[in-house]
């Protein structure tokens, strides 16, 4: 009888065993594995699939499209590259931080605060592995040998830099401080330097560099990283333990380097081509997931920071009838939809329907909100303020507009309101690089806010501010609203970096 209570105990211990684990392994396919891919400086119409008209060949691009969701309506929270990373890892505004306009450089101090949480820290705290690999561009405390600010003349590189990634919440860096064309060139890992500087190199600007170090290799080890990086975890991924890889590209950025293997490929110029090797890159990545058998439970993301840069030759490659901006006025740096309005493509297998097109209005800092109900945790009052949950629409279960609202920045810190088809731009300009650009002529000659009908107009030719100053008055007032209360989402009011000056 003592024999068969013992084997009764030993069956009881084994189901208890089994169900343990089963449950276990059941939550744990529920948390998918995260990348996130953003391109540097491309514009929506380079993406064939966004854009059949255009003439850059996105084979791997458009097959990510197909076997999930494509967003028409989604943008960055700046037009440029700093502050669009902020909005990402915070869920913020950008304009909320002490960052009211421009970029960063390489030598820059941090932009966020170790105390802010992140996607890193979110994640870190669900469980996952996470890593950065690429262009930071968030600034880093650099040791100087004075007392002055870190700059090209005073940095110590043989000491770690502080408040990087690894103070927001991940467990591993490797890549470059800023833009590939700011110094320091030099590559980084963790919190430290992969070869001192000790010699001068120029892409576009000047600077320090390490002897090996050569702008062209930029996109070919990242992809190479990333990989590294994805079969380092395959086993804790399948066990219990997902990873986020937040993928910051260098490219199509300056300088516009493809290596020798994609020169030539678009037959338009070497943007052209660039567009084509970061479509590679992410052929590669989706490659190596699925050998690994984590298609089904992975994310895959692929976004672009802000539109198609002047720097790409835009006047030339429209000639030769390809829009990298497709139909929206304007370019990087702009308040036009040229400006802010970017690629968005998810695939989850099994989750998101293959072949899914969302019109819902997004940006990209509403990745925080969506990952959180991803893993189901809670936001803090005081975290992502901005932050709206797009996983209905990624899901195709949309039955009302999640954002009705959003708020656009340009690079010189001109600020724009989107209600549903209404844009308000608070400026004469175009806030950026295009016509009629900041302080010319042509704009001081025009009226001092632009409003568009983008159900008519998307391409934000035609002002109706003068003929509708109730809607003008009325944006205005919302606007107001959103940066006193220091957020746009329901909660108490928080404070601003600062005092925020949305007039111009």
């Amino acid at each position: 009888m003592k024999l068969f209570h013992q084997f009764l105990f030993s069956i009881f211990l084994g189901l208890f065993f089994y169900g343990f684990v089963f449950v276990s392994n059941i939550g744990a396919a529920e948390r998918p594995n995260v990348i996130l891919i953003l391109a540097d400086d491309m514009g929506y119409g380079d993406v064939n699939l966004l854009a059949p008209n255009g003439k850059i060949k996105t084979p791997h691009l458009d097959q990510l499209g197909r076997e999930g969701v494509r967003f028409t309506d989604m943008h960055t929270s700046s037009s440029v590259c700093t502050p669009t990373r902020y909005g990402i890892l915070t869920g913020r505004y950008n304009w909320r931080s002490r960052k009211k306009s421009g970029v960063l450089d390489g030598y820059s101090k941090p932009l966020i605060p170790s105390s802010r949480q992140t996607l890193g820290t979110l994640f870190k705290n669900a469980g996952y592995n996470t890593a950065v690999i690429g262009k930071w561009h968030l600034g880093l405390e650099w040791e100087t040998t004075d007392a002055n600010p870190p700059a090209a003349k005073n940095i110590d590189y043989s000491k770690p830099f502080k408040n990087g990634p690894l103070a927001l919440g991940f467990d591993y860096f490797w890549g470059i401080a800023a833009s590939a064309d700011m110094p320091p060139f030099v590559f980084l890992e963790n919190d430290h330097v992969t070869e001192i500087p000790a010699t001068q190199k120029k892409w576009v600007r000047s600077g320090p560099a390490a002897e090996s170090f050569e702008a062209v290799d930029i996109m070919p080890k990242l992809t190479e990283q990333s990989i590294t990086f994805i079969e380092n975890h395959i086993s804790d991924a399948k066990n219990g333990k997902p990873f986020f890889l937040y993928l910051p590209l260098s490219a199509p950025h300056t300088p516009i380097l493809p290596t020798p293997a994609w020169q030539g490929k678009s037959n338009l110029n070497p943007y052209g081509d660039f567009v084509m090797q970061v479509d590679d890159t992410v052929g590669k990545i989706v490659q190596k997931i699925d050998e690994a058998g984590l298609t089904d439970n992975t994310v895959i993301i692929f976004t672009a920071d802000n539109g198609c840069s002047p720097a790409a030759g835009i006047d030339k490659l429209l000639e030769k009838g390809h829009s990298p901006n497709h139909i929206f006025r304007g370019a990087k740096a702009d308040i036009f939809d040229g400006g802010h309005r970017v690629p968005f493509l998810v695939r989850w297998r099994n989750k998101i329907k293959a072949g899914t097109v969302s019109n819902e209005l997004g940006c990209l800092v509403d990745f925080y909100a969506t990952f959180a109900a991803i893993l189901d945790v809670s936001i803090p009052v005081n975290v992502a303020e901005d932050s709206f949950n797009l996983l209905p629409a990624w899901l195709g279960q949309v039955k009302k507009p999640i954002r009705s609202e959003i708020v656009h920045h340009s690079i010189n810190g001109s600020f724009a309101i989107r209600q549903n088809n209404w844009k308000l731009c608070l400026c004469s300009d175009s806030g950026g690089w295009s016509a009629p650009r900041p302080g010319s002529p042509e704009s001081k000659n025009l009226p001092s806010v632009q409003l568009f009908d983008l159900s008519k107009d998307i391409n934000e030719q035609n002002n109706l501010a003068v003929k509708n100053t109730e809607q003008v008055e009325a944006l205005r007032k919302r606007l107001e609203i959103i940066v006193q209360n220091g957020r746009s989402t329901e909660g108490p009011p928080q404070n601003n970096d600062g005092a925020v000056n949305f007039e111009r």
